[in-house]
């Protein structure tokens, strides 16, 4: 019998993993095929060895999970765990007993991955997992990351283990710039600023506010560099957060995503962005043609300039600091890859260096081929048209340049409003110290 999707089961049903992170459209469509079962205490769910393809999930009730010898978990339907599907490896490992009267229901692996299929699309309409009644529901809170959504049951089981909640009072300092990487952060409830002091004695320049569900502290946890910046509560906040072994097994290992440098190319071709992380004195001597330099400490500043629509590779010196981009990418919807290995890996004679021109926009103007008459290319020309190619060819390359032109136009875009209002901001702290100034020669001329 079908499911009210408006009913207590069915906002019960709606919280539970996957079917938490599916559209409207498709979450209704599954509930209009499931049949709620409930069996007598003693009950098997399924036993070890049983090879049918679906998921049962507790509703109500207690399931006990055991070997012919020994019982591993008893599940309470009211416990964090009854989100997942009992035991859903399959073949199955382990028995399901019912405890008591139960009430449970079944269903179909690959109609549950059907409807999964292009839940990632960009459309905002599939990113959203709607609201429940508990505001206490942190697992909630993480399905609304990209990243999370994207991990697989087991390790979610394990994050919801794994995961430990904290509150911070309203200027207490979480973490701290130059301290070793020890966890990953999410804010549940409450606001932050991030800082960052460039110097011992030069005071903190304010980066950025984070507010409910960001995240903080992976960048150095995936590096294994110091931290790079302060996060200090603005108000009380509710934090989650999980031990660095843990995020790196869990969430950095299956969501980051490698290809080498033939596939990169390949993408590139396509219409894929190519993005360099490093610092401008390390690209500009030699880098990947048709990337474009976008150094890791200005990435998130730079996010509205992308096109969600391309892919993204991104590439550094050894590929340490990519898969930290890359994680920062993929948390905003971006579908990014890293290039295994950075530009260590590359044979240096793929890489360019820079054009006689002074200007270097990270694709060389300099590197247009010349379409009227018969002058031949430059060096710097053939390297990118080094293949004999036909006029259609010519023309997607010459599209794809245009395209990298406009995402750095964006960019120097981004960076002029940023520097117009670190100017008006520098102007204003001139003025009240040339005020505060006046005021003391003032006082001293009184005196």
């Amino acid at each position: 019998m079908a499911v009210d999707i408006h009913s207590a089961e069915g906002r019960i049903i709606r919280q539970l993993i996957p079917l938490s992170t599916l559209p409207f459209s498709k979450f209704e469509a599954i509930c209009a095929q499931i049949n709620i079962e409930s069996a007598e205490e003693g009950k098997f769910l399924f036993q070890r060895g049983d090879e049918r393809n679906e998921l049962v999930y507790l509703l109500d009730g207690s399931v006990t999970l055991q070997t012919e010898a020994l019982t591993i978990e008893t599940i309470s339907a009211d416990s964090p765990s009854a989100r997942f599907a009992l035991a859903h490896q399959i073949p199955r490992k382990v028995n399901a007993v019912a405890n008591s009267r139960i009430r449970f229901l079944r269903l179909n692996t690959d109609m549950v991955k059907s409807a999964q299929d292009g839940n990632f699309e960009e459309n905002e309409s599939f990113m959203v997992v709607d609201e429940v009644e508990d505001n206490d529901d942190w697992m909630t809170t993480l399905l609304k990351s990209p990243v999370f959504r994207a991990l697989p049951p087991a390790n979610l089981q394990k994050i919801l283990i794994g995961m430990q909640e904290l509150r911070v009072d309203a200027g207490d300092v979480i973490v701290r710039q130059g301290d070793a990487g020890d966890y990953f952060y999410i804010i549940k409830r409450g606001r932050c600023q991030v800082s960052r002091r460039p110097a011992p004695n030069a005071k903190d320049i304010k980066l950025a506010l984070l507010s409910d569900q960001d995240t903080f502290g992976e960048d150095s946890l995936i590096s294994g560099e110091p931290r790079n910046v302060s996060v200090t509560a603005l108000t009380d906040v509710s934090l989650l957060r999980l031990a660095k072994e843990l995020f790196l097994t869990l969430i950095k290992q299956p969501t980051l995503k490698y290809i080498n440098y033939r596939e990169s190319q390949e993408l590139v071709a396509k219409g894929a962005d190519l993005i360099d992380v490093r610092e401008p004195d390390h690209y500009k001597p030699l880098h990947l043609p048709l990337s474009i330099n976008i150094p890791f400490f200005s990435l998130r500043m730079h996010l509205k300039t992308l096109n969600r629509q391309h892919p993204i590779v991104v590439v550094c010196q050894n590929g340490r600091m990519s898969e930290a981009a890359a994680f920062i990418l993929m948390r905003h919807k971006f579908n990014a890859l890293i290039l295994a290995g950075g530009i260590d890996e590359i044979d240096p004679s793929y890489l360019k260096s820079p054009s006689s021109f002074p200007i270097d926009d990270g694709i060389e103007t300099g590197n247009f081929r010349e379409i009227a008459g018969d002058t031949a290319m430059s060096a710097a020309t053939s390297q990118v048209f080094a293949e004999p190619s036909s006029l259609q060819d010519d023309m997607l390359k010459l599209r794809r340049y245009l395209q990298q032109l406009k995402t750095k136009y964006n960019i120097l875009e981004a960076e002029k409003k940023a520097l117009e209002m670190k100017y008006l901001s520098l102007a204003k702290y001139s003025e009240s110290l040339k005020a505060e100034l006046e005021e003391i020669k003032n006082a001293g001329n009184r005196g």
